[in-house]
Parts: structure tokens; sequence; C-alpha cells
């Protein structure tokens, strides 16, 4: 009876090991091209990363609509609109959550920058993002910066939701005291 227990759990720990193997990829690197997707907005409609092309984007992975992290996180992007406005900058926010449930957080939230929804799982795949949670996958909470010319900027692994929004303004404007030193 123990052996068959052992096997069993043996057995169980294998598949977790590769599962987690398996939808686990790496990040893209800054200074490497941002891969490009097209998903569905809140809206209903297509939204292609290179659409944004000439824009600073901040895209953003996060868990899932409603929670207490994700809200206050996309709150103080929402807060913080007219600074990105000003700095030629964009928020696509990315979760597995379907465009029904991220119309529904917009309307109840206030939201007026785009959620994309990643129902395939694929997008956070190829930012290195999808996670397990339990049996179920989401999106961690990873940040890409990505530069008007479309290449990852920086890469943020580990973020805290209150204080991202302004981390990301400050990240914005010190590349462009950068480039501008370097002309």
């Amino acid at each position: 009876m123990w052996i068959i227990v052992g096997i069993a759990i043996a057995v169980g720990v294998a598949v977790g090991v590769v599962t987690l193997w398996l939808s686990a990829k790496t990040a893209p690197v800054a200074g490497s091209a941002a891969p490009d997707f097209t998903l569905s907005s809140q809206e209903g409609k297509q939204v292609s990363l290179k659409d944004y092309r000439g824009k600073w984007v901040v895209l953003y992975f996060y868990p899932k609509d409603f929670t207490s992290g994700c809200t206050r996180e996309a709150h103080n992007f929402q807060r913080d609109q007219e600074e990105y406005a000003r700095r030629n900058a964009v928020i696509l926010g990315v979760s597995v959550d379907s465009a029904e449930s991220h119309q529904k957080f917009c309307a109840k939230e206030g939201l007026n920058f785009k959620l994309l929804a990643d129902t395939s799982h694929e997008v956070s795949k190829q930012y290195g993002s999808l996670m397990n949670f339990g049996i179920a996958q989401i999106s961690a909470r990873h940040t890409f910066l990505i530069d008007p010319q479309g290449k990852i900027a920086r890469s943020y692994m580990s973020v805290n939701p209150s204080r991202h929004s302004s981390q990301m303004l400050a990240a914005i404007e010190g590349l462009e005291k950068q480039a501008s030193v370097r002309l």
C-alpha cells in the first residue's frame, strides 16, 4: 500500500515539475525586440503592439481582475494617465481574463486604458509571465517597458503594485535623459 502511495506522489511531483518546465519561457531581455502580439481589448477591438511604435509602452502583466493588488496597480496607472500622455507613453495591461471580465473591471474601477485578454495564454508565455497557480494558469505580475523603437528597455520581474506606476514614470524620464545626453 505504501509503495503505491509513494509511486503516486513521485508521479505527481514529476508531472508538476514537467508542467512547470513546459509552461515556463524565458522573458525577453533588455535590448531585444519586444515580441509582437494581437489581443482583444475590453472594448472587443483587436490591439497589436506594433500599433504603438513611436511611443513608450508600459506592458504590464497582472494576475486577475477585481483582486486587491491588481486593482491598486490599475488605479495608480489610471491616476497617472496625464503624465504618461505627456511622456508619449501608453499603458497596456494583460491578463488571462476574458475581454468581458476586463470590460466589467474597467467599468467598475473607472479605467480608460487598454486591458488585453490573453485567454490563450500565449502572450503571457511569450513574455515569460505565465505561472501555475494550483491547477490554473495566470499571468505573473511582470512589466516590460518598451521603447519607441519597439525594443525592451527594461523588465521588472518583481513589482510592488502600490509604487509601480511612479516607478515606470521615473524609468521613462531617466531613459529619455540618457538618450538626450547621447545626442
